[in-house]
């Protein structure tokens, strides 16, 4: 991450972060059909969205080839508490390495 992503997240918390998380793999990764799949998750411009990236969270193939998750069905609650867990684990390291 850069020093502007951990501005961001030392300005806004962890917990706002971890919301912005849910409602992005709320909206982007959970539904059945996502007609941009791919190009969803912009490459940078909010911390989250780094680390998507960084955890093969970002798209529903990379969610079906790291973390076994099918497509062409929509992403339980489950799902995505643990997508959201493994974005906001990879937030927590990387802030501890600063």
């Amino acid at each position: 991450m850069k020093q502007k992503d951990i501005d961001y997240i030392n300005e806004k918390g962890l917990d706002t972060i971890r919301k912005h998380a849910e409602d992005f793999i709320a909206k982007r990764e959970a539904p059945a059909y996502i007609p941009n799949d791919g190009k969803q998750t912009p490459m940078r411009g909010h911390p989250v969205f780094i680390a998507q990236h960084a955890t093969a969270t970002c798209c529903r193939e990379c969610i079906r080839k790291w973390h076994k998750m099918q497509p062409g069905r929509a992403l339980s609650q489950v799902q995505q508490d643990y997508l959201v867990d493994v974005i906001m684990t990879w937030i927590q390291k990387e802030l501890e390495r600063q």
